[in-house]
């Protein structure tokens, strides 16, 4: 199982911009293996301060952190596909692969937060046309990776991550195009967890694609003070479920103790 770490909140005590690279470079050394970035132009955790904004342009901060790290995969939990372009979403991902020698996820979904793109002035139509957007960008970046210059790093192309749960759109489209799909941890004993997993399985055996060919990536949080034992046994759960790699937020912005309490429960979790 991989263990990888998102930023939602960047509301750091002291300045902002040391503190993300300190918590990039942790990450970095402490094996984790993926690094990703809530993809919002306001701050929406919900966890955060009543009047806390601090929220970075995701790309932007992605190709700062590649230039500060060596090894983590670096990509967005996820992108809501009518916020941007799609042909520039996608060469900003190209140009992220590009120069983080193969490091770029792109992950995408239909997006949610409709409060901000009408304070923020973009583009957020009907549920079916998001979905219709969501396949148009997936196909455009599989067409663009095959004739994009330059060309990218990651061969054949950056892995491709569509989040959600929907059974008959979503879950299909992980199926039909990506190497990854993301869950939501819901404490309901696993039944959600299973239910979208056999779903899923049942659209790849549809369309001939190799079911442990994806990979199973669970959203949960870390708690403040958790022990390692403890995530490493919720871990262990999530594992027998079926999930192969847990993304962890926490409460707030990262501290070291938390990134250090995952670097410690890496090489455990990789053992499940």
């Amino acid at each position: 199982m991989k263990l990888s770490l998102s930023v939602t909140n960047y509301s750091w005590p002291g300045s902002l911009t040391p503190s993300l690279v300190d918590a990039a470079t942790q990450a970095d050394e402490g094996g984790l293996d993926t690094l990703w970035v809530a993809d919002h132009l306001l701050q929406v955790d919900p966890f955060a301060p009543p009047g806390d904004t601090e929220m970075l342009e995701a790309y932007t901060t992605l190709g700062f952190l590649a230039a500060r790290t060596s090894r983590i995969r670096l990509g967005t939990m996820v992108t809501g596909v009518t916020f941007r372009p799609s042909s520039l979403l996608v060469k900003a991902v190209t140009t992220l692969d590009v120069l983080s020698n193969g490091r770029a996820w792109l992950g995408v979904g239909t997006g949610h937060a409709e409060g901000e793109a009408t304070e923020m002035g973009l583009p957020f139509p009907p549920t079916s046309e998001r979905f219709e957007y969501l396949e148009s960008t997936v196909r455009t970046a599989l067409s663009m990776w095959k004739e994009s210059s330059p060309a990218p790093a990651s061969q054949p192309h950056p892995p491709l991550l569509i989040a959600g749960m929907g059974e008959k759109k979503t879950l299909r489209m992980v199926a039909e195009y990506a190497q990854a799909c993301n869950l939501p941890d819901i404490p309901d004993g696993g039944e959600t967890v299973r239910r979208k997993l056999e779903v899923l399985e049942g659209h790849c055996e549809r369309l001939g694609r190799p079911f442990d060919a994806i990979d199973k990536t669970l959203s949960t949080r870390l708690d403040l003070g958790e022990s390692v034992q403890s995530f490493v046994d919720r871990c262990a759960v999530a594992a027998e479920l079926g999930m192969t790699h847990m993304v962890v937020i926490t409460m707030g912005a990262w501290s070291p103790a938390g990134i250090d309490t995952l670097a410690k429960a890496a090489p455990e979790v990789a053992k499940l």
